[in-house]
């Protein structure tokens, strides 16, 4: 049984980087560790989905900020525990710096599938997988990014829309939607579930959103509760 977490009121994506940065700077905890409690989470959801884990292919789409970071620890946890996972990447490997990038270059030397997106002659090779996997990982985009989708990114969430039969799963926002208004930015990925970061964004009740979202699914990455408004104690809990 898993440590319980009660998530508080809706907040706008400055609110949870506000917050991030809070943990960071403030009470000491390194952003690896709140990207790791991430991935953990999101892997620990994405693994119970899964009918058969162990002849399922899961296939995680992956941009080069810390939302692709997150689909790095998923991929590192989902593999440790025998599922099929391919990651595909939307940009080239040297984006990805900091905490992202030591847990790219982790998975690199795990030996784990890679299909790089960016490179024309490969892009139809990842839109092909798309079909052939049972789960598809959004963790393309995440809460700093703005506007449309564009290039691979745009064409990888095209075609994970149009695979089927395939569940989706969306790591913190899915890609495309604005996640403070509730807007989607066409191509917007569709997903059935969204598994998002420290407490429900504010868009996500946005009857335009629903469509895109699916199941709202709460992680918690560690924060200190103290940091969050309307966060609420869990059932046997300490007060926070």
């Amino acid at each position: 049984m898993g440590i319980p977490y009660v998530a508080g009121e809706a907040l706008t994506c400055q609110q949870i980087r506000a917050f991030d940065a809070l943990a960071i700077e403030h009470v000491g905890i390194p952003g690896i560790v709140l990207m790791e409690n991430a991935g953990r989470g999101c892997a620990e959801f994405i693994y119970g989905t899964l009918g058969h884990p162990a002849a399922s292919r899961v296939l995680i789409l992956c941009g080069p900020g810390n939302n692709g970071g997150d689909g790095f620890v998923i991929a590192r946890h989902l593999h440790n525990a025998g599922v099929q996972v391919a990651v595909v990447l939307a940009a080239p490997s040297e984006k990805s710096q900091g905490d992202a990038g030591t847990n790219l270059r982790i998975l690199e030397r795990m030996g784990i599938a890679f299909i790089r997106a960016h490179e024309p002659a490969t892009l139809e090779e990842a839109c092909a997988a798309l079909g052939a996997a049972n789960v598809v990982v959004d963790a393309l985009l995440g809460t700093g990014s703005a506007g449309s989708p564009r290039g691979a990114m745009a064409q990888l969430i095209e075609a994970a829309n149009a695979a089927a039969p395939v569940k989706r799963i969306a790591i913190d926002i899915p890609s495309g939607l604005d996640a403070d208004r509730g807007v989607a930015n066409p191509p917007c990925f569709r997903a059935d579930a969204t598994v998002t970061m420290v407490a429900p964004k504010i868009g996500f009740s946005s009857p335009a959103a629903r469509e895109y979202v699916g199941r709202i699914v709460v992680v918690d990455i560690g924060l200190p509760h103290a940091l969050l408004p309307g966060r609420k104690s869990a059932p046997g809990g300490l007060d926070s």
